[in-house]
């Protein structure tokens, strides 16, 4: 059935939208759980926040809070998936943003290939007449009359443009702007965002708006003429004999939406690990499509200049305790003196001991950048150290089996996902992460020696990545095969124990 000027194309797009929206704003929210604040500085400096959903105060010292101790946990029923799975999360995210804009992107092509774009876009300036019209109208709690509607009022017609042409891309611009790939490459772009943290909340502005606009949509649905929509709808006729029916199915359609976004919640859960597998096997072709490509910048950039550091820096991890290594905590006292980053390791058998003098002495890369976490914090730092490519280099040339590099820090994870004792923290890099200039061992933030809440004597720094590569309070970097041999497999801590990709560009 061709449905005239509801064609079933068109239906089937408005139903898979639905469903991919649903995806989004859940798996949404369970990305906001994981820090329910928002700020416009990007620093996330406490008390600073314009909005929260939490009652907790946090510390105004440095060091002392980490931002998973902010965490929230929400129920499967809300958040996609829930309970404090924000890796889950931001796959559940990224997997539904690529399937929106496929969808997205066949509608409009369509839309304006059919010429049904006319529906939607006014081709007259009486539009806004007619709109504020209907709207007085509805705002008596009247429903103009069925002529109004061909297929929809001028108010509709408006709203629609709005959130398809605007709304839309406004909410794509503004994920993008939170993408540490982007943002190392582009900085100006994320910049005239208001910076990560204005990205952010920007995004979470455009989330209210369209969930808004769903449930206004889906309401005029049932009650403004519902006898003509819901045919319309569901058969694509105006056949008001058919009214009774069509209200069936599209109840029943609702519930089993519902329904299946319940199920994604509690399938994810049910095995954490072969979610993730799945997630990431879907997603990762998309990142190396759209951003592998996309090389950091930031020593060569301008845009971010000592006039924006940060007055305040979260962390994620407290400093390694006599529990996790007496060797940190007897050179922290000593002041680093004899420190040691061991370089080598099983490969070829070579391995070479480097002071922090020793490692000063290797050329400098300094550059000013944000730092960003999975869960949504930033903060802006000039960074100081050497190139691991340049520390790795003093072994000599690169073994033929070594297609990784595996930094493991003195600390260990904060916890782990299946509860198990926790594990020594690590990151693993690809020889492509390898090769940016902006992948440091830094020794130095804001010109003065690293903190010790912040990594000291050694933090990694991956610019074209979220924080959780970032290795802090380094112990050894080496080549290595394979990640699938160590941990679980999955290629650094925190995607064993956070269940995030491998690839941190997004």
């Amino acid at each position: 059935m061709d449905g005239g000027d509801f064609p079933l194309w068109l239906r089937a797009s408005h139903l898979i939208n639905f469903v991919l929206i649903g995806i989004l704003i859940r798996s949404g929210w369970e990305i906001i759980s994981s820090l329910p604040r928002f700020w416009w500085r990007n620093d996330c400096k406490p008390g600073t926040e314009w909005l929260k959903f939490t009652r907790r105060t946090l510390p105004k010292e440095e060091g002392v809070y980490t931002s998973l101790m902010d965490e929230r946990s929400l129920h499967p029923l809300i958040g996609l998936p829930g309970r404090k799975n924000i890796g889950l999360g931001r796959h559940w995210h990224g997997l539904g943003t690529s399937l929106w804009l496929l969808n997205g992107l066949v509608y409009v092509a369509l839309l304006f290939g059919t010429g049904l774009w006319r529906r939607i876009i006014p081709t007259s300036w009486d539009v806004f007449g007619e709109a504020w019209d209907s709207l007085v109208i509805y705002l008596g709690f009247g429903v103009p009359s069925i002529e109004h509607f061909q297929p929809y009022d001028a108010l509709q017609m408006l709203g629609y443009t709005f959130i398809i042409f605007i709304v839309a891309p406004f909410m794509i611009l503004t994920g993008l702007g939170m993408a540490p790939a982007v943002r190392s490459r582009f900085p100006w772009f994320v910049k005239a965002l208001g910076g990560h943290q204005g990205a952010r909340s920007l995004h979470f502005i455009g989330m209210v708006i369209m969930t808004l606009f769903i449930i206004m949509h889906v309401g005029l649905v049932f009650l403004v003429h519902p006898e003509y929509n819901l045919a319309h709808m569901v058969f694509g006729v105006t056949d008001t004999s058919r009214y009774a029916q069509a209200f069936t199915i599209v109840i029943a359609t609702i519930v089993v939406v519902f329904a299946f976004w319940i199920a994604l919640s509690y399938w994810s859960l049910s095995d954490r690990a072969r979610a993730q597998r799945f997630l990431v096997a879907a997603t990762e072709p998309v990142r190396k499509l759209t951003l592998n490509w996309m090389k950091p910048r930031m020593g060569k950039q301008s845009t971010y200049t000592a006039e924006d550091l940060s007055e305040f820096h979260w962390t994620n991890g407290l400093p390694p305790t006599k529990d996790e290594s007496t060797e940190w905590l007897t050179h922290r006292d000593n002041e680093w003196k004899d420190w040691r980053l061991r370089v080598g390791g099983e490969i070829d058998g070579k391995v070479l001991e480097l002071s922090l003098d020793d490692l000063k002495a290797l050329p400098k890369t300094e550059y000013v950048a944000i730092h960003t976490c999975m869960q949504g914090w930033s903060a802006t730092s000039k960074w100081g150290g050497v190139r691991v490519r340049d520390v790795l280099d003093l072994l000599g040339p690169r073994p033929a089996d070594a297609h990784y590099v595996m930094i493991e820090s003195h600390g260990l994870a904060q916890e782990m996902y299946d509860h198990r004792p926790r594990e020594p923290f690590y990151a693993v890099l690809d020889l492509e992460m390898l090769a940016e200039d902006d992948t440091i061992l830094a020794y130095e933030r804001n010109d003065q020696p690293l903190e010790i809440h912040l990594g000291a004597p050694l933090r990694l720094r991956v610019e074209s990545n979220h924080g959780y590569k970032m290795v802090k309070w380094v112990k050894s970097v080496e080549w290595i095969t394979d990640y699938a041999e160590y941990g679980d497999g999955r290629g650094g801590t925190r995607e064993d124990s956070a269940m995030q990709a491998f690839n941190g560009r997004i």
